[in-house]
């Protein structure tokens, strides 16, 4: 649905990588979207996902991945420099604009972020940031001083269709505090970042278990801040280790050290990340979830994989030492399996990456091609350029 990067192996070596391999991709890049944009010529529908029959799947300003669209447009214009692709993510991106009022629901930050986050960041568009001001502070109406973080969904039954959850956090809303953060430094309003904090501080405390795995969800008493219970939507059980819930946190939390530099956030993300590295198959691609029993013939989730290589990237310049090395080569390891033909789509379907594992307790996009791990596929391969050419990661 955007594009399919058709990158050889990524080479890790001492003293540096082949930037060639990264070029290569990026030329491959340019064929596959500018494939994607005939077919879908109008910033009225987001691609989402690739059909059983082959057949681009998209979604309309009604969901939470439209973000990631424009998102990986704007990658392709940071990489080449060109201003059809420039035009492309501009179009794409300001039709999300309405999105900035969102209160329903708590994905406003993979929605607005990723397209006007990354807007803003390469042209420096003053619209763009009050944009995303606008959309941190709708976010901020979900977050509860009782319970101390931003509620994701609103009332719904469990996945078992009996428990009730009236004040739903999962794991994922981790990725929507780099808006709030942004929010304070352009404004210098502390409000945003102070509710990012303390939704980090909640959710470290009651979402992970002794070993560092989390739960996807946990339901609180909205007036008191009780953990009612820790639960799964998207996982195994609702005490298995899901992989892309994994994944989310070891993103958000590198974030969360980026912005305060607490000390305490760099030793979490470490433990956090380490119990998802330890628990990886050969290939550093991960089963859906770590604790599925039908392993190895469990489905993989590419997605995983590319939401942590970006953030291994990015969690390794904080840690100029062994571990930091031990992060960096293992983001590599993940994206050399992600370029190889086992997991890229050539020109079969028209997507980056296969095998991702969207919600397999729904029965829905199983062993897929989803836009969300392409977009972070390709700002891994972005992050690992700017790391081979010694500038800042992000």
């Amino acid at each position: 649905y955007v594009l399919c990067i058709s990158v050889l192996v990524l080479i890790a070596c001492s003293g540096g990588e082949d930037t060639s391999i990264v070029e290569q991709g990026f030329t491959r890049a340019e064929q596959q979207l500018s494939n994607q944009l005939k077919a879908v010529p109008e910033a009225t529908e987001y691609p989402r996902t690739i059909g059983k029959d082959g057949k681009l799947k998209v979604t309309r300003k009604n969901d939470w991945t439209e973000g990631f669209y424009p998102g990986c447009l704007w990658y392709v214009y940071e990489y080449t420099n060109k201003e059809d692709w420039k035009k492309a993510a501009i179009k794409w991106t300001e039709s999300l604009e309405p999105l900035k009022k969102m209160t329903n629901h708590h994905d406003i930050g993979f929605l607005m972020y990723c397209s006007f986050g990354n807007a803003y960041r390469l042209t420096g568009n003053e619209a763009y940031k009050d944009v995303l001001v606008e959309s941190a502070r709708s976010l901020c109406t979900r977050f509860n001083e009782k319970t101390g973080c931003i509620k994701s969904w609103n009332y719904r039954k469990s996945w078992n269709g009996k428990d009730e959850w009236f004040y739903p956090v999962i794991i994922d809303n981790m990725m929507n505090l780099e808006l709030l953060y942004f929010a304070t430094k352009v404004t210098g309003d502390s409000v945003y970042a102070k509710v990012a904090n303390r939704h980090a501080e909640t959710t470290a405390k009651n979402q992970f278990r002794e070993d560092y795995s989390n739960y996807h969800v946990v339901n609180y008493d909205a007036e008191t801040g009780e953990v009612l219970n820790q639960a799964t939507c998207q996982g195994f059980s609702d005490n298995s280790a899901w992989a892309r819930g994994q994944a989310w946190a070891i993103y958000g939390y590198t974030v969360v050290y980026r912005e305060t530099l607490d000390p305490r956030y760099l030793d979490f993300v470490q433990k956090v990340a380490d119990v998802y590295l330890e628990r990886l198959p050969e290939d550093y691609i991960p089963y859906w979830d770590f604790d599925d029993p039908s392993i190895p013939n469990a489905p993989r989730d590419a997605s995983a994989a590319s939401v942590t290589a970006s953030a291994l990237l990015e969690l390794s310049t904080y840690l100029p030492d062994k571990k930091g090395d031990e992060y960096k080569n293992a983001a590599i390891r993940m994206l050399t399996s992600l370029s190889s033909d086992k997991y890229q789509c050539g020109k079969s379907k028209p997507a980056f990456l296969l095998h991702s594992t969207g919600h397999l307790p729904n029965n829905s996009e199983i062993d897929a091609a989803i836009i969300y791990a392409d977009y972070y596929y390709i700002e891994a391969l972005i992050r690992l350029k700017n790391l081979i050419e010694d500038k800042a990661v992000i």
